[in-house]
């Protein structure tokens, strides 16, 4: 009897939307998307703000041969505030969010468009994805986000490891970086950053979508609470990079050979040069420690701001 309820609804619906003029349905669409954009930005901004200062502090660790260890990282945390200042350790956060409002918007955008293109094409309308097209679908939305963004990555991880006095702003990156090394420079290390953000935003939405799934499915309520989804975030961000950690740090590695002393080299190559000077743990999980602390605060902030943002901006409209 409940299925054939639930068929009939679905059924309804698909026919009303059949119905609907052609101009109302693009006009609907295209409210959809920019309300998932603003809504994206918006979760990518305050995430990566809510954590710069441990961001900072793990990339320095991670394209440096230094080991790293909890009570070092808060101690460079500490130094850096004695010696430049507060705001200091937010240094490279105006080039995380050039990178970050345009990455989190596409990538949230391009996961509701890619749940809706799969949802039709395996016959799942309006209803949650099975687990298959779930993960695919965060994968393509990452990979869509970082394919378009990452020359904005590299250039704040350059911001992130050196002095004020080397790069003045974003810009002086860009030029410097095109005149010094060439413009292909700019897409140094894109591989390992695509090969990482596939299990990484692959499992972060599959994760947080199924938590989601279940929450409704034994709760009886459609929407978690703000504190569910942070929860629900949180175990997203854990099992997302931890899955693509390593490739995170050979791709810190590669993005900043030209200021490190670093030898620029491939993929392998990196991870080669990495485990045999520092070994695999030390060497390629080098801060995940701190990558757990602030990944799970990062992706809770980012999916529950999403998707309260959402609901607002439904409300306003209807």
């Amino acid at each position: 009897m409940g299925n054939g309820v639930k068929e009939g609804v679905v059924r309804l619906r698909e026919d009303a939307e059949s119905v609907l003029p052609s101009s109302v349905s693009s006009k609907s669409d295209h409210r959809q998307v920019l309300r998932s954009l603003l809504s994206g930005a918006l979760a990518g901004a305050l995430a990566k703000t809510a954590v710069a200062p441990l961001d900072r502090t793990k990339i320095i660790f991670q394209v440096s041969s230094k080991r790293f260890s909890a009570k070092e990282a808060f101690r460079l945390i500490y130094f850096t505030y004695l010696n430049e200042g507060f705001l200091s350790l937010w240094r490279g956060n105006s080039a995380t969010m050039v990178r970050v409002v345009p990455y989190a918007a596409i990538q949230f955008s391009a996961h509701e468009e890619y749940k809706r293109i799969l949802g039709r094409y395996y016959g799942f309308r309006g209803e949650a994805l099975p687990p298959w097209p779930r993960l695919l679908a965060g994968a393509l939305a990452g990979t869509t986000a970082a394919s378009l963004t990452y020359p904005l990555d590299l250039v704040r991880a350059r911001m992130a490891v050196t002095p004020k006095e080397m790069y003045s702003n974003i810009f002086h990156v860009f030029i410097r970086i095109s005149r010094e090394e060439g413009l292909k420079t700019l897409y140094h290390g894109f591989v390992p950053t695509v090969l990482g953000v596939i299990p990484y935003a692959g499992l972060s939405f599959f994760t947080y979508e199924t938590l989601k799934s279940l929450h409704r499915e034994y709760s009886g309520r459609q929407q978690p609470y703000p504190f569910e989804r942070m929860i629900f975030g949180a175990c997203a961000g854990l099992i997302g990079q931890s899955a693509s950690y390593p490739l995170d740090v050979v791709r810190r590695r590669m993005q900043t050979a030209g200021v490190t002393g670093h030898q620029r080299t491939s993929i392998v190559r990196t991870m080669h040069t990495i485990v045999r000077e520092e070994g695999v743990v030390r060497g390629l999980y080098k801060g995940l420690s701190m990558n757990w602390l602030k990944g799970p605060i990062a992706v809770g902030i980012s999916f529950t701001t999403f998707d309260l943002m959402q609901i607002l901006l439904r409300h306003l409209q209807s």
